[in-house]
């Protein structure tokens, strides 16, 4: 009852709810385990399979139509005994993409518009799912920025997902998760002093804004994986307006849409395009204009193109952005901006 309480008053204030789904194992005292044994596969001992050398999980079968049935039933429950809104689907591509087209199927007439969201970068995934993880980005970025590269190589896979994924396929941008907080490491072991620049490129970029349990605060603590272990709420939220603007932002302008294919995404020639990545977003008359400073540097940056009149998101200042401006920013510095009317 608790859970339907919590769904019942985030649909209230406007949220929708998703739940975590694992559809590729099960914990290895599952009832089914018991019950339905022939759900599972086996080794030649006859001892249930440990996927991928998880020892804590038992491997499911997917050959097995009943199991299939059972799953979908079970996935039914939620949305009927709690209104849910949608799945976040661990480690999908795990899991033949034809059980999950059946399950989605055999959901829409449950309830309309639910949300397929998948651990995974599989692009043909994305015939069923409507939004996918960007683990390769996220790496690449961690990896690129302790190598000190050039804007060039980053623009490497950002590059490869606007060619190889559908125009529509809405990917998930994130700094932290609960996989990379307990194996990797938080965001500030990552990024350091960039992490916040990270974090207004995943809430800016042509994409969906995933945001980890803590990172309001921010949370420094790598949490453990296997135990309970709780994050150390210190009452002091000093990213809490940081993210409420970048989400507002967001929410109310349109250049800001994920998979629209009216919104028109550019790169910005700068006086420093080795360390800068400027980029615009626009739709109609609406834009937003990005600026990442990815070196260690304070510097002085030339926008080489004439953008017309934007206000700074964070600090309210109104700046004509054209070739003759020059605007100071930070080492991992950011600047946001929105058009104004007029």
């Amino acid at each position: 009852q608790y859970f339907k309480d919590v769904v019942i008053a985030e649909h209230h204030l406007g949220f929708k709810v998703i739940v975590d789904w694992v559809d590729n194992h099960t914990s290895n005292d599952n009832t089914w385990i018991d019950l339905h044994p022939d759900f599972y596969l086996y080794d030649e001992n006859s001892i249930i399979i440990n996927p991928h050398g998880w020892a804590d999980v038992s491997q499911l079968d997917y050959t097995n139509s009943n199991m299939r049935k059972a799953m979908i039933d079970a996935m039914k429950y939620w949305i009927i005994a709690c209104d849910i809104d949608g799945f976040r689907c661990d480690m999908a591509h795990l899991v033949p993409l034809d059980f999950w087209a059946a399950a989605k199927l055999a959901l829409i007439d449950v309830k309309p518009g639910l949300f397929w969201l998948a651990e995974c970068e599989a692009i043909e995934y994305h015939s069923v799912f409507n939004a996918t993880y960007t683990w390769k980005w996220m790496h690449a970025s961690e990896d690129n920025l302790r190598a000190n590269l050039n804007v060039d190589d980053y623009m490497v896979v950002l590059n490869n997902y606007t060619e190889t994924f559908i125009p529509e396929a809405l990917r998930v941008y994130f700094t932290s998760n609960h996989d990379e907080n307990s194996w990797n490491g938080t965001e500030y072991e990552k990024y350091g002093e960039a992490a916040e620049m990270f974090a207004v490129f995943s809430c800016t970029w042509n994409g969906l804004a995933m945001i980890y349990s803590g990172q309001e605060m921010p949370n420094y603590k790598r949490l453990k994986f296997f135990e309970k272990d709780h994050i150390e709420w210190s009452g002091i939220f000093s990213l809490h307006d940081f993210y409420k603007i970048l989400l507002t932002l967001r929410k109310k302008n349109k250049a800001l849409r994920a998979g629209d294919q009216g919104v028109i995404t550019k790169k910005i020639p700068t006086n420093f395009d080795e360390k800068i990545f400027a980029f615009q977003r626009k739709i109609d008359n609406q834009s937003i204009v990005v600026i990442l400073n990815f070196s260690e540097f304070i510097t002085e940056v030339n926008l080489i193109e004439n953008l017309g009149k934007h206000r700074n998101i964070f600090n309210g200042e109104v700046y004509d952005l054209n070739e003759s401006s020059i605007l100071t920013t930070g080492r991992f510095g950011y600047h946001v901006f929105e058009k104004v009317d007029g």
